[in-house]
């Protein structure tokens, strides 16, 4: 599909001129910033400009319009050159924010964030992981129009973007998602490599040295190679060959000169991260052909720039199709329209009522991971845009169902991707999916592996994705596999994450809460960590079973009434609190057993319900947790007692574990008795 667009008039004669622009505000604003990347921008305006007047379809006074091309600046370092395009296609950014360049408030951070300015689509700057966003997007428009496309209606019919320089390429997280990407067909992908050869130590070939049109053959991209990033008519040929593929992904690869028009910084690592100084920038005007003052652009380059007639011609004749869409395809018009606006379906409460009292009345022992399961068999067929995976775990997960299939073959786009042993790449993947629109992405692996995608999760958690992570084998519980797969630091590391909120249910029923609010979550990430073995339930009244929302609860008090002690616990260890407080009971200590799946959303609980919860003046206090023991001190105090695990783990069956770590009734309860 050829996406070329006719040029006229001064946009046909003038590129330089319009590619001049973009390197003049990216230095003049990173010059009145004292701060920032001016190297990037000068590099790839030539490429950006053609890119975004000739092929890029979008809409200025509509960021959100659903069909949109998507563009994605990986090395989001180089924030200037998105503000630039940004700011000259006529979006809401006007001339002075460019100004206010890395400043307060400002919608003009030091790299871009998805929710701090119109048009930027995906938060970048840990380099690599705009490429898995763009995988995610990319794979998002497939799935979607596999689901409602129909013969003379395509409704769903994109292009995904991505710029992307060497140190996206270096860090593995690149490799993960370039290979799945061709997996995956994803034909609709197309990454621009800026191939300018420095990185900020200096010339790359000193640690970088791949030859990389290679490696994107290997995975099964179609690669481009050898286009000279300063040619608009090589980068024009390039985009047309590259958007023909229906398959495969394209990689184009562009030879270019950082800082691009500076007599004596061009070429150099003195040009990628540090202002180019009042006299190189004048030099630089000189050399450009640039006479006009700072942040002065002449109203012809913004004539040429200007995406707000087309944008508008664009979406209207969307409107238009998806108009007659709804005329000859109303329930699928509507159910488009209501993945778009991210509300579940309407029977969702009914749906997730019935699974919660389906596991409330279970009576027999259930790990965790396979009340999730249960919970997945009954979610994933009423709500079709839940699109999940797993690291190559899927049968340990329990992450399959009756429902499943996969995204890679189903005619109707499926729903479950195997996303193989890339824990990093398949969760910023997840957040491309979430930030596309239209998808509610999981992912599933082991708790101990969420080191490997933790700085995606950070980034969910950052740009208020609805992404929801399934983290089984939470604890030395699951046995002999032992300590290189058992969670120890992880719970508290998940935690510490702000907008990220961390479940870790005692038994199925606390699960099927956990998995409601996580899909009911819209404004960021959850994490749910599941148990291997078996968990007791726990007996509840229905004001019990609706406050496990609240992310902590009164679970048991031994004498109703009084307390003397509360233990605090999550997971496998609230029936060990149990039978704790019990045993205290025998010894004359009213104990009062508080259950605690989320921290997170405990603690936004009122003050009231939080003292109701655990009373100030009650100041002896167990918390019980298998995992690091600091976390629970701002519950417990330093008087308090935490029993926990403060060393790795080891190797044998999880009941030798528990009884070899101390994770015992009978500590938890002399602890109780004892103070």
């Amino acid at each position: 599909m050829l996406r070329a667009l006719p040029l006229t008039g001064f946009h046909a004669m003038n590129r330089t001129e319009c590619a001049n622009a973009i390197r003049a505000l990216a230095m003049d604003a990173v010059q009145q910033a004292n701060s920032g990347h001016p190297g990037m921008p000068m590099g790839m305006a030539d490429i950006a400009e053609v890119l975004w007047n000739d092929f890029l379809r979008h809409n200025p006074a509509n960021p959100g319009w659903p069909n949109r091309d998507r563009f994605v600046l990986s090395n989001g370092h180089g924030s200037m050159l998105h503000y630039a395009l940004l700011h000259l296609a006529g979006y809401d950014l006007s001339i002075e924010e460019l100004k206010r360049f890395r400043q307060l408030h400002s919608k003009t951070p030091g790299h871009p964030e998805v929710h701090e300015t119109p048009g930027i689509e995906t938060t970048t700057g840990p380099l690599g992981q705009g490429l898995a966003n763009a995988v995610g997007m990319a794979l998002a428009e497939k799935i979607l129009a596999k689901r409602f496309n129909r013969p003379g209606f395509d409704i769903v019919d994109h292009y995904t973007y991505v710029f992307l320089g060497d140190g996206c390429l270096m860090e593995g997280i690149s490799h993960e998602v370039a290979s799945l990407a061709a997996t995956l067909k994803l034909g609709k992908l197309i990454a621009i490599y800026d191939d300018n050869g420095i990185s900020i130590d200096g010339k790359v070939q000193g640690w970088f040295t791949d030859n990389t049109p290679d490696r994107f053959r290997a995975y099964g991209w179609e690669v481009i190679p050898d286009i000279d990033g300063h040619s608009p008519e090589a980068i024009k040929a390039a985009l047309v060959t590259a958007a023909a593929d229906p398959d495969r992904p394209t990689l184009i690869c562009c030879k270019t000169v950082i800082g691009f028009g500076s007599p004596n910084k061009q070429g150099s690592e003195s040009s990628h991260g540090a202002p180019l100084g009042k006299d190189e920038i004048a030099l630089t005007r000189e050399r450009l052909g640039w006479p006009h003052a700072a942040f002065d652009v002449p109203q012809a380059v913004y004539a040429a720039f200007d995406a707000r007639g087309k944008g508008a011609k664009w979406q209207s004749e969307w409107d238009a199709l998806f108009s007659n869409y709804r005329n000859q395809f109303a329930a699928d018009a509507a159910e488009f329209e209501r993945r778009q606006r991210g509300e579940l379906p309407a029977d969702f409460a009914a749906v997730a009522g019935a699974l919660i009292a389906e596991l409330v009345g279970e009576s027999a022992p259930m790990a965790s991971r396979k009340a999730s399961q249960r919970a997945l068999e009954r979610l994933v067929p009423a709500i079709p845009e839940l699109i999940g995976g797993s690291a190559d775990l899927a049968h340990s997960n329990y992450s399959i169902v009756k429902a499943s299939r996969d995204v890679n073959t189903a005619s109707d786009g499926g729903n479950y991707v195997y996303f193989g042993v890339r824990e990093f790449g398949m969760s910023a993947i997840a957040n491309g999916l979430a930030l596309h629109g239209g998808v509610i992405p999981f992912t599933a692996t082991f708790l101990v592996f969420s080191d490997y995608a933790r700085n995606a999760v950070r980034m969910s958690a950052l740009m208020n994705t609805r992404v929801v992570h399934v983290y089984t084998h939470d604890s030395i519980g699951l046995g002999e596999d032992g300590p290189t797969h058992q969670p120890i630091e992880h719970l508290a590391s998940l935690r510490l994450i702000p907008n990220n909120r961390v479940w870790r249910p005692c038994d199925a029923a606390e699960t099927a809460v956990a998995w409601k609010l996580a899909l009911e979550r819209a404004d960021g990430p959850t994490c749910l960590a599941l148990s291997r073995q078996n968990l007791a339930p726990q007996p509840r009244n229905a004001e019990q079973l609706a406050a496990v929302a609240r992310g902590g609860y009164v679970l048991l008090e031994t004498t109703p009434g009084k307390v003397d002690a509360i233990i605090i616990a999550t997971g496998s260890e609230v029936d060990l609190a149990v039978i704790a407080a019990r045993q205290a009971s025998q010894a004359g200590v009213a104990v009062r057993v508080v259950s605690m799946p989320c921290c997170e959303t405990f603690d936004a609980q009122s003050a009231e319900y939080r003292e109701s919860v655990l009373p100030n003046a009650v100041r002896k206090r167990v918390a019980v947790e298998a995992a690091r023991s600091d976390y629970w001190r701002k519950y417990v105090g330093l008087d308090g007692a935490v029993v926990g695990i403060d060393s790795f783990g080891a190797s044998a069956p999880d009941k030798a574990l528990y009884a070899h770590f101390g994770l015992t009734a009978e500590r938890v309860a002399a602890e109780l008795i004892g103070h």
